[in-house]
């Protein structure tokens, strides 16, 4: 390919791309690619950091190299050790950084002693090396990241408190019911959950975290911070460099910025009006710009890139959040499936049509340890409208629970607790957002196995 492709960014959209095409990749972590979703099992001890790999590129990633500058004149990225990097088309993977809640006790860009967030191998490295049975955890955010992370130090021995501010944990995928569910099962495994409960602040002595401040006065003795508030796109390299910024970095259905010549995908991206944070929809947005690229590219040049693309691509394994399918290979040895993921609708483009994204539905998975494990599975919109048909199938024995929402005659939501054997049905009726067949009632979406992946 004689076109010269620059990626900037080395997670999971990123190295998607560089799979498939003989880019230049610049990764900031010292780290090869990996699946980031999969960073709560490195901490619970699941997993090795090196099984957690993602499949190798198609040319070697320049590791520790960090773009600090764009030249959109000259068409060239400038790292933070001096070097530059011309570019024919680059790419913007720069992914999303880990909120940090304006707390008393957080301020400036060094954080205390034993508070961590956890976003990237190394904090997962770092979680790691200073949690021994015992130790007084406190993990502020009860989303899909901070349940995984209380789960994680628990099966360390942690003493663990999780501190949502929300009325539930992962409110944004589960509705009460399910939810409710959800905190029993993590308070099971040893968890302290804490709901409504806004952190005001932490202490410190010596320049060490002590306790967590509540804003209702009450005090968490803490020797660990886990912040798992959220994430926000990485756009100030983009904004630097005069592109259009909303939230993210704007981007049309060939994932093309403002500027013709540079494009982003994966959780630095806006399309039309929504980031995602996802690994499923980063995955289809790198797969939709490979085959943009390569309709750009003349047929002679193009037929020597085909050799990597995902048709050879070496299948991808089921993967953990906000987890995603198709995030990465299977770990080496892992017994069973890894802890959640989402699964894609496919919305590349064929040999007839032009490549174009025109977003992503994806489904979250989880499973939590303990001595009964609990998967978990929500797609959609779980709160029913008024006029909404819903049905839902509880077993409080089992700690099983199952939920659809339909809207006229379309499945638009639904959440699975305990047993997915029905999962896979309801996704692919969910996915293909098809008419709802007048034969099948909405009983039948609910206990119908279909095949659960």
């Amino acid at each position: 390919m004689s076109t010269r492709i620059v990626v900037v960014g080395g997670g999971t959209a990123g190295a998607r791309l560089a799979q498939r095409l003989p880019v230049t990749l610049l990764g900031e972590e010292p780290h090869a690619p990996y699946n980031r979703v999969l960073l709560a099992d490195v901490l619970a001890g699941r997993y090795a950091p090196e099984v957690i790999a993602l499949p190798g590129t198609r040319e070697p990633v320049r590791l520790g190299v960090r773009a600090v500058r764009i030249d959109r004149a000259a068409r060239t990225v400038e790292c933070a050790d001096g070097s530059l990097v011309g570019y024919d088309r680059l790419v913007l993977a720069t992914g999303s950084n880990p909120v940090l809640p304006p707390l008393r006790g957080l301020r400036g860009a060094a954080l205390p002693a034993g508070v961590h967030p956890f976003r990237t191998l190394d904090d997962c490295l770092s979680l790691r090396a200073v949690v021994r049975p015992g130790v007084r955890a406190v993990v502020i955010g009860g989303g899909l990241l901070g349940v995984s992370a209380a789960r994680a130090l628990a099966a360390l021995g942690a003493e663990v408190v999780l501190a949502q501010q929300g009325e539930r944990l992962m409110e944004r995928q589960l509705d009460a019911q399910a939810s409710a569910l959800l905190r029993s099962h993590v308070e099971s495994l040893g968890v302290e959950v804490h709901t409504e409960c806004r952190v005001s602040g932490l202490r410190q002595r010596d320049g060490a975290v002590t306790a967590v401040e509540l804003a209702d006065g009450y005090v968490l003795d803490a020797q660990v911070v886990v912040l798992a508030c959220g994430v926000r796109p990485r756009v100030a390299l983009a904004r630097e460099a005069g592109l259009s910024v909303a939230t993210g970095v704007v981007v049309d259905d060939e994932l093309r910025t403002s500027d013709p010549h540079i494009h982003a995908i994966g959780d630095c991206a806006e399309h039309g009006g929504r980031v995602y944070g996802l690994a499923g929809p980063a995955l289809e947005q790198a797969d939709v710009l490979a085959d943009v690229l390569l309709a750009e590219t003349p047929a002679p040049a193009r037929a020597g890139t085909l050799t990597g693309t995902s048709a050879d691509t070496p299948a991808p394994a089921r993967t953990q959040d906000d987890a995603h399918r198709r995030v990465g290979n299977r770990p080496a040895g892992a017994k069973g499936v890894p802890p959640a993921r989402a699964e894609r609708l496919p919305t590349t483009g064929s040999a007839e049509a032009p490549a174009r994204y025109t977003g992503t539905r994806a489904l979250t998975r989880l499973t939590l340890g303990g001595a009964r494990p609990l998967d978990l599975a929500a797609f959609g919109e779980v709160t029913a409208r008024p006029g909404d048909d819903v049905v839902q199938l509880a077993d409080a024995t089992r700690a099983a629970y199952r939920k659809v929402v339909v809207r006229g005659d379309r499945l638009v939501g639904g959440v699975l607790l305990g047993d997915l054997a029905a999962v896979g049905a309801l996704a692919r009726a969910w996915e293909g957002d098809e008419a709802l067949p007048d034969e099948a009632p909405l009983l039948h979406l609910l206990t119908h196995d279909g095949g659960s992946s």
